[in-house]
């Protein structure tokens, strides 16, 4: 006997200001759904999933729960009032016997049950909310951006918890790995109406792209057929007295459909110009060491950015990365070692907070008042890259209608202010960018793009971010923040980052592991071995090493970023040494270590 739903939303229709939100929508909760929303920002994801939650009364419709159904809701940002500290909200409604859930969902995702909840960021208070959510373990879970905040440790634990749970969820992220990774379904809004989907986010974009290609082949046969009617209209009187009145209503109907037919929403138009190229060297460090009190930030660290390059920051949330970021720009003192900047620096920054925008002005006014983009004399127009544009005109490319404009940021969702704070980057000229976890609040088209913009971008940038799927699509160097001062740069991005770190580990774990055995009657532990394997298990080490230095000299030659331009063979042939390399070495530590464990045995 199948089951009821968890949750059923029938004919509801809902209007804010005049628009409609939704119109006639319907929609199924299964038990066991693991469901991906998506959608534009400002398309009403999250409006969707407070009327599934119960928290906005609707036009018209019906919200039904199933039977002794639990609904549990994390919004984005959570209302506190009322609770000292986070651990009080975390707490609020649970018996006695489940309190050890929000500790162990407190370990997992990093907060402090004791802060206040006057002096606790946005990120802080979302993570309470999210460790309250898990440990009440309702039936269906609500989740509006998650994974914002996290740092990709949280990330990881929260994924492997939802993996597990027995619950139903709905979740909005901007994060594609961990949609990837944990939805069976899709519901798609767009344009009022929302589309379902029998399969999980990796297979959205190409439903989206099929589904708008059915929409473009429609609207063009009704195109074509409606000039074929209206043709009919026209010289058709002189064929007959009296028309087929039928057939002009028919013809009405049509038009009528057309003009129903609401075309998509564009992507925003956004551009990055580099400007004046900056020097080769755009930052030179060397022997950078920071500590606040007991926390130490880097230590002896030294790296050189080149122009051109794509450099990202991993790490922790407090290990340091934005500290980091302004040691490198000069913005902060080191302890110790020195900091060279290039020449003819322009920098753009994206700051996590949103600090640049003035949440009680207008979108107008946060354009205007900004001295970087203010025309002389000119209210209603920008500076646009040296170019002067109508303040509506230029909102609009970033897919804010006229009634935006005068209305406060405040109004605004997560993903708009983000691109707001882009528009006004972006207006200007700049060779350096640095973006704090710009992928924060984005949708996936609106990530797509910027992905886009900064492969094509001839100016540097420093990248923040948890997003794991963002990091390998634009990283080519990834520096992390590993605790205790140590700061080490990887090739390539956020999946490069963790192979190479656990090459690093392994081989470090045999290298020990020889010393050790060496260090022990060497002859009696050899015993179990014949005469080959007795020379191999001898001889492997100093094979291990010496792979080793040539990895190493390899990676130095590569690093070198002019050596693909200028020696392209030579580039060619280094990639495919190293390789091979790696690959021997590998060889080499699994043959030594399955001689050693028989040789011990």
């Amino acid at each position: 006997m199948a089951r009821a739903p968890l949750l059923q939303l029938s004919d509801i229709s809902l209007t804010w200001g005049g628009d409609p939100v939704f119109a006639d929508l319907d929609l199924v909760v299964q038990d066991q759904d693991r469901v991906a929303l998506v959608g534009r920002n400002g398309s009403g994801k999250s409006t969707l999933l407070k009327v599934m939650a119960g928290f906005i009364e609707v036009d018209k419709g019906a919200r039904v729960l199933g039977p002794r159904i639990s609904v549990g809701y994390m919004e984005q940002e959570p209302d506190m009032n009322g609770f000292v500290t986070l651990g009080d909200f975390a707490t609020h409604g649970l018996p006695p016997s489940d309190l050890y859930r929000v500790e162990r969902a407190g370990e997992g995702l990093k907060f402090d049950p004791n802060r206040p909840v006057s002096t606790a960021s946005g990120g802080e208070r979302r993570r309470a909310a999210l460790a309250r959510l898990m440990a009440e373990d309702p039936e269906l879970m609500l989740l509006d951006e998650p994974t914002n905040h996290l740092d990709i440790e949280a990330i990881a634990w929260l994924e492997a918890e939802l993996k597990a749970t027995k619950s139903a969820f709905v979740l909005i992220s901007h994060d594609r790995a961990f949609l990837n990774e944990l939805t069976r379904a899709t519901l798609w809004i767009e344009r009022g109406k929302v589309r379902r989907n029998e399969t999980g986010f990796q297979h959205f974009e190409a439903w989206r792209d099929k589904t708008w290609e059915e929409e473009d082949l429609a609207r063009h046969k009704l195109d074509r057929k409606i000039k074929e009617e209206a043709r009919w209209a026209v010289e058709g009187i002189s064929a007959r007295r009296k028309r087929n009145m039928g057939r002009v209503r028919a013809l009405g109907d049509l038009r009528a459909e057309r003009a129903n037919m609401i075309r998509r929403q564009g992507a925003a138009a956004m551009a990055l110009d580099a400007g004046p190229s900056s020097g080769k060297k755009v930052i030179e460090a060397n022997g950078l060491s920071k500590s606040f009190n007991a926390h130490v930030i880097c230590k002896d660290f030294s790296v050189l950015i080149n122009r051109g390059d794509r450099v990202a920051f991993v790490g922790p949330n407090g290990a340091g990365k934005t500290t980091l970021l302004k040691l490198l720009l000069g913005e902060i003192e080191p302890d110790s070692g020195s900091v060279k900047l290039g020449t003819n620096l322009e920098i753009a920054v994206f700051d996590q907070a949103r600090a640049q925008l003035d949440l009680n002005a207008s979108l107008w006014d946060n354009l205007t008042t900004d001295a970087s983009m203010r025309v002389s004399g000119k209210s209603d127009q920008v500076m646009v890259r040296g170019q002067p544009k109508h303040v509506v005109g230029y909102l609009k490319e970033f897919l804010f209608d006229e009634a935006q404009a005068r209305a406060p940021v405040r109004a605004l969702s997560g993903g708009e202010r983000a691109r707001l704070l882009l528009a006004r980057i972006m207006a200007r000229e700049s060779n350096l960018l640095l973006l704090d976890e710009p992928t924060n609040d984005f949708d996936v088209e609106t990530l797509d793009l910027l992905q886009d913009l900064l492969g094509e971008y001839k100016g540097t940038v420093l990248l923040v971010s948890h997003d794991r799927d963002f990091l390998d699509r634009v990283a080519a160097t990834t520096i992390a923040l590993e605790g205790g001062g140590r700061t080490v740069a990887y090739a390539g991005g956020w999946s490069d980052y963790q192979r190479q770190r656990k090459e690093t580990e392994r081989a470090t774990a045999v290298k020990n592991k020889v010393k050790k055995v060496d260090a022990k009657t060497p002859k009696a532990a050899k015993a179990g071995l014949s005469f080959t394997e007795k020379h191999r298990l001898e001889a492997l080490p100093g094979q291990i090493e010496r792979l080793e230095i040539e990895i190493g000299k390899l990676e130095d030659l590569l690093a070198d970023p002019d050596l693909y331009t200028r020696e392209p063979v030579k580039f060619e042939k280094a990639t495919q040494a190293l390789v091979e390399r790696q690959e021997k070495l590998a060889a080499s530590e699994d043959e030594w270590l399955m001689l050693e464990e028989k040789a011990s045995a």
